[in-house]
């Protein structure tokens, strides 16, 4: 029996258990027009909340889920990232840059042309950067699309059907509704249909990486979401008790500051 074990952990060294790297995108590519003047002179993701930038706080918290490989999206003061990220040695991490300074591409053209710098085979998770929350990142599924949302009041909302799987979109306020839905019933949002907040927060699969091909350099990756789910499931993935802050005005600095605190 000893023998038999001794054995055994010889061979495993040779056959080590695979595990797949973990990788995420941050988008940082924005302008930051909302806080303004602060980013007439810097990118949004340098904007310092609790002694430290908005990049470092999304970066330190992927870390720490276990993210190895990190792509940044660039464009406004792109060199300040770039320098910043090199002065800090990359937190130690996989991080490479997706170079967007000759045109913003939206959050799908962001994506579309980052794809490259990633492994085709695995998940990605996308983040902004001026998201802050208390989700547990290392608890989201990596099966499927997936979208993070949670209950919470909004105008827009996305619509989801018992299995959680995404049917459309809707504007409460204009009664504006998109996705497969909208083509069924054009006239009111069924009153079955789950109505949920996205965050910001959302697992780019695999699988839907050809559609992309069809799809202009620039666009929304929501639009792109959309368009996909009535023919692939997109799923909804709800964070119950999220708490979540859009740092992406001047009032919101101070607040960001007591959500840090707690």
């Amino acid at each position: 029996m000893v023998a038999k074990i001794i054995f055994y952990l010889h061979i495993s060294n040779f056959f080590p258990t695979f595990v797949p790297m973990k990788q995420a995108m941050i988008f940082a590519a924005g302008l930051g027009t909302r806080l303004k003047p602060l980013t007439d002179t810097m990118p949004k993701a340098l904007v310092r909340v609790g002694g430290k930038p908005l990049l470092e706080h999304v970066v330190l918290r992927l870390k720490d889920a276990g993210y190895e490989r990190i792509v940044v999206n660039v464009h406004h003061f792109a060199d300040q990232i770039i320098d910043f990220l090199k002065e800090q040695n990359n937190f130690g991490l996989d991080i490479r840059i997706s170079d967007e300074r000759e045109a913003l591409l939206e959050t799908g053209g962001g994506i579309k042309k980052a794809l490259p710098l990633f492994d085709p085979t695995e998940p990605i998770l996308i983040h902004n950067v001026d998201i802050l929350s208390n989700l547990d990142l290392q608890s989201l599924p990596t099966d499927a699309p997936l979208l993070v949302v949670s209950q919470r009041q909004t105008k827009r909302y996305l619509l989801f059907n018992d299995e959680m799987r995404l049917q459309g979109w809707t504007n409460i306020e204009t009664g504006e509704v998109k996705g497969p839905i909208a083509d069924r019933q054009r006239s009111k949002v069924d009153g079955q249909r789950l109505l949920l907040a996205f965050s910001g927060i959302h697992m780019f699969h695999p699988s839907l990486a050809p559609l992309l091909a069809d799809w202009p350099d620039r666009f929304p990756i929501m639009d792109f979401y959309l368009k996909a789910c009535g023919d692939h499931l997109i799923r909804g993935y709800v964070a119950h008790d999220l708490r979540l802050l859009d740092v992406g005005k001047l009032d919101s600095l101070e607040e960001a500051e007591k959500f840090l605190n707690k």
